[in-house]
Order: structure tokens, then sequence, then C-alpha cells
């Protein structure tokens, strides 16, 4: 496995992981108070949001040439840190 497969592998894999962990997110909001639902489900829209655009990225990643590839990680680590920033501040409101 070449360094660049190992981390598209790895970022593939740190998705998946945070994609579980806002489906669990989600069931928990249901529990919640309905004023606090909407809330909770807005919130979750964006998360989804900011997936759905990680994975994009991801995607334009496994695309890359050999002369972008550097520049599409620092872009790729980017996305992902905002997307993690966001789920534990969604995940410290609940």
């Amino acid at each position: 496995m070449t360094k660049r497969d190992a981390y598209v592998a790895k970022m593939k894999l740190q998705l998946d992981e945070l994609n579980v962990k806002i489906s669990e997110l989600e069931a928990k909001a249901q529990e919640a108070k309905e004023d606090a639902r909407a809330k909770y489900k807005e919130e979750m829209t964006k998360l989804r949001h900011q997936s759905k655009l990680a994975v994009a990225k991801l995607d334009e990643l496994k695309a890359a040439g050999e002369d972008t590839w550097e520049t599409m990680v620092g872009e790729m680590e980017k996305v992902r840190d905002a997307f993690i920033h966001s789920f534990n501040y969604f995940k410290s409101q609940l």
C-alpha cells in the first residue's frame, strides 16, 4: 500500500467513524424536548452537509494527480478538522 493509499484509507475511516457518531447523536437528539429538537435537527442538517463536503473532498483527493496531491492533503485536513470541530460542538450541546 502506498503512502497515498494509506492516507486515503485513514481519512475514509475517520469520516466513516464520525458519520456513525453523528447517527448516534441523532438518536439521542430525538429524545430531547420538543423545543430543543428543532435546534438539534438544524444542527444535524449542518453536520450532514459537512459530511457530504468531506466525502466530496476525499473523492477529489483520490482523483488528484501527483502534482496536486500535497495541496489536496492540506485542503482535506482543513475540511476534516472543520467537520470534527462542528461535531464536537454539537456533541457538547446535547
